[in-house]
């Protein structure tokens, strides 16, 4: 937990990019792959759900340092954070212990969820006679999942393949989807092998931004872009690999449940292709409102009556992988082929269908355009 602590000091203590991915390179030189593992999982967002109510610890935090709760709510009110403020009262740890980031969360955190309140305070002292300074704050944060850290993702995974010797994009690529913190994760995360369960991860996706009001003057020559239209649904990505079909949400969901219907026309892809689209609801012929498509999110059995009122479409954007190829650094205009000759050769009725292109002449025709989908 030392180290860990003192990895979120130096990130915490400074604006530099560089000198963040410098930061994050000494502590993954250094850490076990048990650490690491969590590490990796905390800096890419994640973090445990609050276990200790937070008016609880504040009120035990209150009572160990022998304030009255008037001169803690003083203490709050110049502090303005709850994991710091009850850090900066505390006594000094009275009996400090080295213990590892892991011990601290598989063996101290994560049992607290299922524990009862008394049992919970009691751990919680504890913890804090053997934490003092940055640990006591980073422990705070954990357990009242508020843990954030000022670092870009993009900073973790640069350090990480400074390290390992991995390209970045590969690394990226692997923390995509769903990523378990374990010794075992963190040594496939930098190994030149990779792990078994990498069939069902997906592609990092890049998301859509609005263009400059004036799109002529900073995008040039029309006929050098593929237009299409943006579907009101969900971001998607269809993954085809050994005998698995893997449906994966922007959020980096699995929700083959949810879909089934998109899962099973998955399977008549060929094997080893990855496709980004936009999962929408498919009625009369056009994409439906979204709240269609609202009433189908997060159900794991959808009903029959419902499947068959609001059926999904995945509008296929791109191509990402083919034939097992990362295909992603071939020209778009190439991508676009092969991906209409796969759709073409789907049964006749499947839900996955090419997103159209638009064909303008001029940027004000696809202003206009544009505007009347409005």
């Amino acid at each position: 937990m030392k180290r860990f602590a003192q990895l979120y000091f130096e990130l915490d203590s400074t604006n530099s990019t560089l000198g963040k991915i410098a930061a994050l390179e000494r502590y993954f030189r250094d850490a076990a792959p048990a650490d690491a593992a969590w590490a990796v999982y905390f800096l890419s967002g994640n973090k445990p759900r609050q276990v200790v109510p937070s008016r609880k610890l504040y009120a035990l935090a209150a009572e160990l340092a022998g304030l009255p709760i008037w001169l803690m709510d003083e203490c709050y009110e110049a502090v303005g954070d709850l994991a710091e403020t009850v850090a900066h009262v505390l006594p000094i740890a009275s009996q400090p212990d080295d213990l590892a980031l892991v011990t601290w969360i598989e063996e101290r955190l994560l049992p607290l969820a299922g524990a009862g309140d008394e049992e919970r305070m009691q751990a919680l002292a504890k913890a804090w006679r053997e934490l003092d300074g940055y640990e006591r704050l980073v422990w705070n944060k954990l357990i009242t999942g508020e843990f954030r850290i000022g670092v870009a993702q993009r900073s973790v995974t640069r350090a990480l393949a400074n390290v390992s010797g991995i390209e970045q994009e590969v690394i990226a690529h692997r923390l995509s989807g769903v990523w378990r913190p374990s010794p075992a994760s963190y040594l496939a995360l930098i190994s030149p092998l990779g792990e078994q369960g990498e069939e069902s991860r997906p592609y990092p996706l890049f998301l859509a931004h609005a263009l400059e009001p004036d799109p002529a003057a900073t995008l040039g020559d029309i006929a050098d872009w593929q237009l299409e239209w943006k579907y009101d649904g969900m971001r998607g990505e269809l993954i085809r690999r050994g005998a698995g079909v893997y449906l994966w949400s922007r959020g980096d969901d699995l929700i083959n449940d949810s879909f089934p219907e998109l899962v099973a026309a998955g399977a008549a892809l060929p094997a080893a292709t990855v496709i980004d689209g936009e999962i929408v609801v498919w009625q009369e012929g056009k994409v439906a409102p979204f709240n269609a498509l609202q009433q189908r999110l997060g159900r794991k059995a959808p009903a029959k009556s419902l499947l068959a009122r609001s059926p999904a479409a995945l509008i296929a954007y791109d191509l990402l992988e083919e034939n097992g190829v990362d295909v992603r650094t071939q020209p778009l205009a190439a991508r676009r082929e092969r991906l209409e000759a796969l759709l073409a050769a789907l049964p006749d009725g499947s839900p996955i269908r090419l997103s159209p292109r638009i064909e303008a002449r001029t940027w004000d025709e696809a202003a206009r355009m544009r505007a009347s989908s409005r």
